[in-house]
C-alpha cells in the first residue's frame, strides 16, 4: 500500500470513529469524550500534512490538543460535537452547489466523466442531464439535513446551543435524540440515498457496472489525487 492509499485509509478510519465518540460524549455528557471527538476531526484535517512532517501541522495539532484539554473542563465542552455535523454537512452541500454555477462541471458529472475516461462534454446528453440533476438533488438533501441538525443542536437540552448560553429553549429536544439524528440518522440517510440511487441508475443506464462492489472498486481506482481535488 502506497502512502496516499494509507493516508486515505487512515482518514476513513478516523471518520468512522467520530460518530461513536460524539454519541458517547453526548450520551454521557462527558467533556473528555467530546474533546477526543473534536481532536479526531483535527487529525482528519491535518493527517496529510502530519505525514509529510510539516512543523506547522504538528504545531496546530499541539495547539488543538491544549485548547481541547482546557475546553473539556468547561461548560462548553459539548459545543464542538454539536456544531461538527452541521458544519460538515453544510460544507459538503456547498461543495455540490458551487459546481452548479455557470461554467463549472457539476460534481457528479465530473465523477462519471472520470469513471468513463471521457471529457464531460463527451458524455451522452441523457447521462449529462442525469448527473447534473443528481448533483442538484444531493445539494438540496444536504442543505435540508444541515438545517435539521442545526435546529436540533439549538433545541437540545440540557447542553444544546441555546441552553448552554442560558437561553430558554422553546421546544426542548433530548440530547440523546439529537445525537442519534446527528451521528447516526444523518449518515444512515445519506447511505440509504446512495443505495437507492445506485439501484435506480443501474436500471436506467444498464451495463455500466457489474454490481455495487464493482462500482466501489472503480471509484477507488480513481485514486487519492482525484478525490483530493474533487471539490476544487
Amino acid at each position: 500500500m502506497n502512502r496516499d492509499a494509507a493516508l486515505a485509509s487512515g482518514r476513513v478510519a478516523l471518520a468512522a470513529a467520530y460518530p461513536f465518540l460524539a454519541h458517547a460524549a453526548s450520551a454521557r455528557s462527558d467533556g473528555v469524550l467530546a474533546a477526543l471527538a473534536t481532536f479526531d476531526i483535527a487529525l482528519i484535517l491535518l493527517l496529510p500534512m502530519l505525514a509529510r512532517g510539516r512543523l506547522r501541522a504538528w504545531a496546530l495539532l499541539a495547539c488543538a490538543a491544549l485548547a481541547l484539554a482546557w475546553l473539556a473542563r468547561t461548560p462548553y465542552a459539548l459545543l464542538p460535537p454539536l456544531l461538527v455535523p452541521v458544519l460538515f454537512v453544510a460544507l459538503v452541500a456547498w461543495g455540490f452547489a458551487r459546481t452548479l454555477r455557470a461554467g463549472r462541471v457539476p460534481l457528479i458529472t465530473k465523477i462519471v466523466s472520470a469513471l468513463e475516461a471521457k471529457q464531460p462534454t463527451q458524455l451522452e446528453p441523457e447521462v449529462a442531464r442525469y448527473t447534473r440533476g443528481l448533483t442538484v438533488l444531493w445539494a438540496c438533501v444536504l442543505v435540508v439535513l444541515a438545517t435539521i441538525n442545526l435546529a436540533l443542536a439549538l433545541l437540545a437540552v440540557p447542553r444544546g446551543l441555546l441552553a448552554t448560553f442560558g437561553i430558554a429553549t422553546p421546544w426542548p429536544v433530548g440530547e440523546t435524540l439529537w445525537s442519534w439524528c446527528a451521528n447516526a440518522a444523518t449518515y444512515g440517510l445519506i447511505g440509504g440515498l446512495m443505495v437507492v440511487e445506485f439501484a435506480y441508475r443501474s436500471r436506467r443506464f444498464p451495463g455500466r457496472y457489474h454490481g455495487p462492489l464493482d462500482f466501489v472498486r472503480r471509484l477507488a481506482s480513481l485514486g487519492p489525487g482525484f478525490w483530493n481535488g474533487l471539490f476544487r
